[in-house]
């Protein structure tokens, strides 16, 4: 029982939340009303958790060593003990291998390439990529864009150049702010502490990220908003309009949040922030009316 306890803690179920992407392309289409498609939507959901899990599995495995020498990570299973190594392992592959073959049944291959693409990336990410400076930044935006893809080649939504490019902007927004919070916690830790889990973390600064932060956010507002006037012209509801004003409230509030040195885990930003709940809420039930009315 121990040993199931700690594979489940192991699959990081809590960042799942970052697989509900997969919704982005069909509600933006308008597309969720349809029960089919919310169907289909949930088993693109749960192909994306399997594969993650399978990749955290491995990468943990990976980076055990490192992960003692973190003040949090050492908790982790398979840094801690509590995982087996050829457990965490045997786990992973599958659940890594899993994802690509069950998605072979809903009869897609664009859908087939972009989760094997995901698992391709992932374990590139944990093997190389995690450590190159600049590049790190840009493999995690990817697979959150990734994720978004999917959901709308899974129903046939085609993807516009808006929502790719608001979508893209806001994932490097997250990743550049959990990077910038790990650096934050690193050198907040002080000069005995042990070198940082992240070897990318030597070669960024706290300026340059935020800077770079700032990039993003500055980009995606302006992107959204252009999207969001065209849209809402004479002879459409003004809620695309309108919607603009909780997308800057949540933009302002993350930026917020990741000063503050809360960015270092985002899902739980997104968990516990009622605040940045509440602009989420409002920006969806906005774009909503907004496609619907």
């Amino acid at each position: 029982m121990g040993t199931a306890r700690a594979l489940v803690r192991a699959c990081r179920p809590r960042q799942w939340i970052k697989n509900l992407l997969v919704l982005a392309a069909p509600g933006a289409a308008g597309a969720l009303g349809s029960p089919d498609t919310l169907l289909t939507c949930a088993a693109v959901f749960a192909l994306f958790c399997a594969a993650a899990s399978g990749t955290y599995l491995l990468n943990d495995v990976h980076d055990a060593d490192r992960d003692r020498a973190h003040a949090r990570k050492r908790h982790r299973p398979v840094a801690s003990g509590a995982l087996p190594v050829p457990v965490a392992v045997t786990a992973g592959a599958v659940l890594g291998a899993a994802a690509p073959l069950a998605s072979l049944a809903l009869g897609d291959p664009l859908l087939t390439g972009l989760v094997t693409g995901y698992v391709l990336l992932t374990l590139a990410y944990t093997r190389r990529l995690k450590d190159v400076v600049v590049c790190d930044l840009v493999v995690v935006a990817a697979c959150h864009v990734l994720r978004a893809a999917a959901g709308g080649a899974a129903v046939g939504v085609p993807l516009t150049s808006w929502f790719v490019i608001v979508v893209s902007l806001a994932a490097l927004l997250v990743v550049v702010g959990k990077r910038e919070a790990e650096l934050r916690a690193f050198r907040d830790a002080g000069a005995s502490a042990a070198a940082p889990v992240r070897e990318t973390l030597r070669g960024y600064t706290v300026t340059y990220l935020a800077q770079t932060r700032t990039m993003a956010s500055a980009a995606m507002i302006v992107t959204y908003c252009l999207w969001a006037l065209d849209r809402g012209d004479a002879s459409q509801p003004v809620f695309h309009a309108v919607s603009i004003v909780p997308f800057i409230m949540f933009v302002l509030r993350y930026n917020l949040l990741v000063d503050r040195g809360a960015g270092e885990e985002p899902e739980e930003i997104a968990l516990r922030d009622r605040p940045l709940q509440v602009t989420l809420v409002s920006l969806a039930a906005l774009v909503g009316l907004g496609i619907h009315l």
